[in-house]
Order: C-alpha cells, then sequence, then structure tokens
C-alpha cells in the first residue's frame, strides 16, 4: 500500500510538471506572439507614418514650387512697394485663418488618432455643430471691428470684405482637414494642399494676363487669388469629407454627447489656439517693428516698406521653400505621437524622435549651405541687385534652426506640452523684439540687426523645445534614455 502510495505520488508529481511545462510552452509561445504582434504594429505604424511623410512632401514640394511662381509673380506684377504693401497685410490673414480655424485640424485630429472608429461619426457631426456656431459668432465680431481697423486704410475697401468671406471658409474646411489627418489618410491632405496653390497661380496669371490694374487694385487681386484657392480646398474636402460620412453610416458606430466632444475639442484647441494667436498677432506686428525700426535708424518710409517687401516676399520666400518638409512631418507626427503617447509606445517616441532629427538634419544642412553660397543668383530671380541676398545669407541659422522647430513643435502637441510650447514662444518673441528693435534702430546695423534678433529667437527656441522634449521622454541630451522621466 505504501509503495503503491509512493509510485502514485511519482506519478502525479510527473504529471503535474508535465502539465506545468505545457502551460510555461503556451505561456512562452502566447508572450513570443504578443512579441511579434506589436513589432508588426509598430512596423505597419511606422510604414504608415513614412508612407504619409513621403506623400505630404512630395505634393507640398511641388506646391512650394508653384508658391514661388506666384511670389515671382506677384513681384513682377505689384513692383517693389507694393509687394511691400501685400506682405504686410499678409500677416492679418494668417491671424484670421488662426482665429477662424480654431486650431481643430490640430484637435480634431488628435482626437481621431485617439478614438476608436466607432466614435467617430459622432464627434465629427458635433464637430461640425461647433464649426458652425464658431462662424456665426467670428462672423459677427468681424463685421463689427473690421471698419475700425486702421490697418486696411492703404487698401482697397473691398480688402476687408475678402477677409470676412475668407471665416466660413476655413473653419469649415478645418473640421474636413483634421479629419483626414487624424485618419492618416494623407492623399487628402496632398491633393487639397497641391489644389490651393495650383488655384491661385492659375487665377493670378489668367487675371493679370488679360488685365491692367491700378496699384491698389492689383494688391486686392493678389488677395482674391488666396480667397479663390481656400474654396476651391473647401470644395474638395467637403466633397471627401461627405463621401466618408456617408460610410460612416454603414458602419457600427457609438454616440457621444455633444458637451463631452466640445470638451475634447476644447482642450487641445484652446491652448493651441492661444499659441497660434500669439505667432499670428506677434507676425502681424512684426512688419511694422521692423519699419518703426528701420524709420528710427534714419531710413525713409517707403524706403523701409520696400526693404520689408525684398525680407519678406523675397528671402523669406526662398529660405522657407524647403519648409514644406518640416510642415509635411508635423501633419503627420501629430497623429502618430497623440495615438503611440495614448498607448504609452515609449520606445516608439524615442525612436521616432531620433530619425526625424537626423532626417532634418539631413536635408537642413545641405539646403542652407546652399542658399548662403548661391545667395546672389536665387534673389535675382526676384530682383536685380537685391539686397535681399545678404538678408538670405544672415538668415541661415533663422531658416535652419525653424526647419527643426517645426517638428519639436508637433511633438510637444502630441505629448500634451502646448502650454511649454505657448511659454517658449512668449519668451524667445519677447527677446527677439526687443533685440529685432535695438539694433535695428542703429545706423550702423539696421535690416541687419532686425535679422540678427531673428536668428538669436529661432536658436534659443529650438533648444527649448528640444530640452523639454528629451525630459518629458527621459532622455539626454544626446537622445540615450536615462529614465521615464514625466511619462504619465
Amino acid at each position: 500500500m505504501q509503495l503503491y502510495a509512493h509510485n502514485h505520488g511519482h506519478q502525479f508529481l510527473y504529471k503535474l510538471s508535465i502539465l506545468d511545462l505545457q502551460a510555461s510552452t503556451i505561456f512562452c509561445g502566447l508572450v513570443s506572439y504578443s512579441e511579434v504582434r506589436d513589432a508588426e504594429v509598430r512596423r505597419e505604424g511606422m510604414n504608415r507614418f513614412v508612407k504619409g511623410a513621403l506623400l505630404l512632401m512630395f505634393a507640398a514640394f511641388l506646391g512650394e514650387c508653384l508658391e514661388f511662381i506666384i511670389n515671382v509673380v506677384l513681384a513682377k506684377e505689384l513692383g517693389e512697394e507694393g509687394l511691400g504693401l501685400y506682405m504686410s497685410i499678409f500677416p492679418t490673414i494668417a491671424f484670421i485663418v488662426v482665429i477662424a480655424s480654431l486650431e481643430l485640424p490640430i484637435s480634431i485630429s488628435k482626437f481621431v488618432a485617439e478614438k476608436e472608429p466607432i466614435f467617430h461619426y459622432s464627434m465629427l457631426k458635433h464637430a461640425l455643430w461647433f464649426a458652425t456656431l464658431c462662424t456665426v459668432a467670428f462672423t459677427a465680431i468681424a463685421l463689427f471691428l473690421f471698419p475700425l481697423i486702421p490697418v486696411f486704410e492703404k487698401y482697397h475697401p473691398f480688402v476687408k470684405w475678402l477677409f470676412i468671406v475668407l471665416i466660413p471658409v476655413i473653419t469649415f474646411s478645418s473640421v474636413a482637414r483634421g479629419y483626414f489627418m487624424g485618419a492618416q489618410k494623407m492623399a487628402k491632405i496632398a491633393v487639397a494642399n497641391f489644389i490651393r496653390r495650383a488655384v491661385q497661380l492659375g487665377f493670378l496669371v489668367l487675371i493679370f494676363h488679360f488685365f491692367d490694374f491700378d496699384l491698389q487694385t492689383s494688391i486686392l487681386i493678389g488677395l482674391c487669388a488666396v480667397i479663390v484657392c481656400e474654396m476651391a480646398v473647401l470644395a474638395y474636402l467637403i466633397l471627401a469629407f461627405v463621401g466618408q460620412m456617408k460610410s460612416f453610416r454603414k458602419q457600427p458606430r457609438a454616440e457621444m454627447s455633444a458637451k463631452k466632444v466640445r470638451k475634447s475639442l476644447l482642450e487641445v484647441s484652446l491652448p493651441t489656439t492661444g499659441l497660434r494667436i500669439f505667432h499670428a498677432a506677434t507676425f502681424a506686428i512684426k512688419p511694422f517693428l521692423i519699419k518703426a525700426a528701420l524709420v528710427k535708424a534714419g531710413m525713409a518710409e517707403s524706403m523701409a516698406i520696400i526693404q520689408y517687401g525684398k525680407l519678406a516676399g523675397v528671402a523669406f520666400t526662398i529660405g522657407f521653400f524647403p519648409a514644406f518638409i518640416a510642415h509635411s512631418l508635423l501633419i503627420v507626427l501629430i497623429p502618430t505621437v497623440s495615438e503611440a503617447y495614448s498607448k504609452r509606445n515609449y520606445d516608439e517616441l524615442h525612436n521616432l524622435l531620433r530619425k526625424v532629427l537626423m532626417f532634418t538634419g539631413f536635408y537642413g544642412f545641405p539646403i542652407v549651405a546652399v542658399f548662403y553660397l548661391f545667395a546672389g543668383e536665387l534673389t535675382t530671380l526676384f530682383f536685380e541687385n537685391s539686397p535681399a541676398a545678404g538678408y538670405l545669407q544672415l538668415l541661415v541659422p533663422y531658416f535652419l534652426f525653424h526647419y527643426f522647430v517645426i517638428p519639436m513643435q508637433a511633438y510637444l502637441i502630441g505629448l500634451g506640452l502646448v502650454k511649454d510650447a505657448f511659454i517658449h514662444s512668449v519668451i524667445t518673441t519677447a527677446i527677439s523684439f526687443v533685440m529685432m528693435f535695438m539694433l535695428g534702430a542703429m545706423p550702423a546695423f539696421g535690416m541687419s540687426g532686425v535679422i540678427l534678433g531673428m536668428n538669436m529667437s529661432a536658436v534659443l527656441l529650438t533648444f527649448l523645445h528640444y530640452a523639454t522634449i528629451c525630459k518629458k521622454l527621459g532622455l539626454s541630451w544626446t537622445l540615450k534614455r536615462e529614465q521615464l522621466g514625466d511619462l504619465r
């Protein structure tokens, strides 16, 4: 009996060990499968990121080529003073676009990237109602304020009405753009970006070829081209968006309350809009600050306007031409970083940051070297013997660091650090404006002093963004992992 019990005990232990081994094998198999599956998901996400970025870059490159031609056409048709006036009012357009969009492309894309597809239809439906309310409110405010703004006095009386028409166009296109960004349907965004520039160029060439106008009317036509191209973009995006909404109705979907959707959107939209309003406001102030500094340095006001036109219309046009690459990265990075951060995929965030910075340096350094070495040849495409060549060479650091700042800003938005980005912008802009005015007002420096102040702000902003991202991701300055930092 004892022998039977002893043997039975050994058999039981043997069977138990076999079961443990089988369980361990099954568990290891599950872990291995999970790891393989995670690797496949990460690889698929990276492939989607790269394809989307390349597609946007290609379309943006074509768009930037067209914009370059657009600015050449404007320079020829408007002349030096007319181009200065056109570029002086352009920051006001940027400000209106920021207000009208309420940064819905950013907030909607972040929401779509983080939420399951079953919630998308409900969210977009509420977002459209929200956009409608914003359009009515902003249009009413514009109708009251625009006649009181003195900046319009130097322009055609119809200019202010063009800007009012722009408000609903931008607001509704922002909803559609935000969805396609968040769903990473970058082909739609790429086509929309190309349509904008192609229509603008076609409109300008057609009108200026058949008609001659005085200076005020020519500037008005240039601004009309902006409105017409935005309407064309809206028509394309709305058609694509309506088709997408119809397909949602055939799929399973879950409802969300309007209050929750508004809260989710405003949590991102308000701080991001605050950041963009600040940028747009400072961008709108900058032409007048620069002209005031140059006048104080002893330059005639008409000459100051001409010099600013060459700075913004020539040097900026050339220097920001390659920024289409950075902007393409920003569009793809916001939903990608938001999704990775919501799933706590820290390794993906680390690796993506390294690759983005390496890629930016890979194209940024050679491009600014070309700007510096061939500044004269590039600027003569606009005006002969232009001082813009010297401006372009001095602005090399500004452009280079700007290429790095744009994808870093996308990272800050995706990591929920919009407030930090806003603080960085306030600090660097305050320092920049002080230095721009002080140095620009010195007769020995003039426009060179203004550019030095701009360079200083670009360098400082880049390092503030970089330090904040590294701290959040637990990375050293050399992008080596130290700890989890503030990730939570």
